[in-house]
C-alpha cells in the first residue's frame, strides 16, 4: 500500500478487499496531463449521500464506468459533516467528472438543514482543481474551473459561485482572500449581501461554492487535547503564514472537535526560495514540479512539532495528526496506479481516513 495515514488519524470505514484487475496499458500522456480535485461537500453524516457524489464522478450518462477518471480517497469527518472526495482525471475528463459530483451532491444535500462545527457556506463548499502532470498548468486548470464554473450555474439553476486563484482572471485572488470577502469565515451571514462571480446572490438550499485553481493544497489537522478553544487560536495564529516566525503556505483555522480543539491547517505550495530560519524549519521540504517551476510545500512533521511545542508551553499535548487525502507526489502515483488498473472507486482499496 502506498499510503498509509499519519498518526492518530481514525478509519472511517474498514478496509475492503478489491481484486484489480489485471494493469492495462494507459497512453503516458494521460498521465502527463493528469488535474485532481478535492471536492468539499457539506456532508458526513449520511455515508450513503457522500458515496453517491463520489460514484458520480466516475458513472457516465449512461450509468456505464466513466473512462480515464478516478476516485482516491473520502475524508469525511462527522462534527464537521464534510467531506473531501479526491476525484482525478485528465485536463480533458475532469470537467465532466467533477460536473457530475456537484450535481449529485445538489441535487442530495440540502443548506436549509446542514448543522456542522465546521465553516461552510455551499452544499458544494469548494472545488479547487490543481495540475499534476507535466503538461498541464495552472493557466490549463483556471480555464477548466471558469468552464466548470459556468457549467454548475448552468445545469443547477440556484447555484452561485465566487473565483479564486488561476479562475479568478486577472487579480487571481487566494482563496483565504475570497472567503473573508465572501463572509465564509462569519457565523451569521447575510447572504444578500453576498455578491458572487457568477449569477445572482446565493439560494439557501445551494449556498455559495468556491471555485478555482492554484498549486496542490493538502489538508494537514493536529488534534490538542484541550477544549480551550482561545489556546487553540493562539496556536493556530502563531503558525499561520502571516504571523512573524510563520510557517509559509499554511493557512489555519482552530475549530472544536469531538471534545478537543483542532488546529485545521491548509498547506499551500509555495514557489522557490524557501525562507531560512525557524519558520522553514530544518527538514528537507518535499517538491514538485508545475510548467517548469518547482513548488514545496511544508512537511506534515514540521506543522505538528511547531503545534506540539506552542501547545506545550501551556501544559497541553497534541493527540494526534490527520492528513486529508495525499501529498501531491502521493496523489500523482496512486491515480497512476488506479487509472493504468483502470479502478474507479480507487478508495475502496485503501484504508478510507477520518479525522
Amino acid at each position: 500500500m502506498l499510503f498509509t495515514p499519519l498518526i492518530g488519524a481514525v478509519r472511517h470505514e474498514p478496509k475492503v478487499s478489491v481484486e484489480a484487475p489485471p494493469p492495462r496499458l494507459v497512453p503516458a500522456c494521460l498521465h502527463r496531463r493528469l488535474v485532481a480535485c478535492l471536492l468539499n461537500i457539506s456532508e458526513a453524516r449520511q455515508e450513503g449521500v457522500v458515496e453517491k457524489v463520489a460514484r458520480a464522478a466516475v458513472t457516465d450518462d449512461h450509468g456505464g464506468r466513466r473512462n480515464g477518471t478516478t476516485v482516491l480517497n473520502i475524508f469525511s469527518d462527522h462534527d464537521y459533516n464534510r467531506s473531501v472526495i479526491t476525484i482525478v482525471a485528465s485536463v480533458e475528463l475532469i470537467r465532466e467528472a467533477v460536473l457530475s459530483a456537484c450535481e449529485q451532491a445538489c441535487s442530495l444535500i440540502d443548506m436549509n438543514e446542514h448543522e456542522g462545527d465546521h465553516p461552510c457556506m455551499g452544499a458544494v463548499d469548494l472545488v479547487p482543481l490543481y495540475p499534476l502532470g507535466e503538461d498541464v498548468d495552472l493557466k490549463d486548470c483556471g480555464r477548466e474551473a471558469q468552464a466548470l464554473a459556468a457549467a454548475l450555474t448552468e445545469r443547477v439553476l440556484g447555484t452561485s459561485v465566487f473565483l479564486f486563484g488561476w479562475a479568478d482572471a486577472p487579480l487571481r485572488r487566494g482563496l483565504a482572500q475570497r472567503r473573508r470577502e465572501m463572509g465564509w469565515f462569519r457565523k451569521v451571514r447575510n447572504m444578500a449581501a453576498i455578491h458572487p462571480d457568477i449569477e445572482p446572490q446565493p439560494a439557501r438550499q445551494y449556498g455559495l461554492t468556491g471555485i478555482g485553481a492554484s498549486p496542490y493544497v493538502m489538508n494537514c489537522n493536529i488534534t490538542i487535547d484541550t477544549q480551550d478553544l482561545a489556546l487553540g487560536r493562539g496556536v493556530a495564529a502563531a503558525i499561520r503564514e502571516s504571523s512573524p516566525g510563520g510557517i509559509p503556505g499554511v493557512q489555519v483555522m482552530a475549530l472544536p472537535h469531538e471534545g478537543t480543539v483542532e488546529i485545521a491547517c491548509n498547506v499551500e505550495s509555495v514557489p522557490e526560495g524557501l525562507p531560512s530560519g525557524s519558520a522553514g524549519g530544518m527538514e528537507t521540504w518535499p517538491v514538485f514540479s508545475i510548467g517548469g517551476q518547482n513548488f514545496y510545500h511544508a512537511p506534515a512533521s514540521l506543522i505538528t512539532a511547531r503545534v506540539r511545542e506552542l501547545a506545550a508551553r501551556h501544559g497541553v499535548a497534541t493527540k494526534g495528526t490527520a492528513l486529508v487525502g495525499f501529498t501531491p507526489l502521493e496523489c500523482r502515483r496512486l491515480a497512476e496506479r488506479a487509472l493504468s488498473q483502470d479502478v474507479g472507486e480507487f478508495w475502496k482499496m485503501l484504508h478510507g481516513v477520518r479525522m
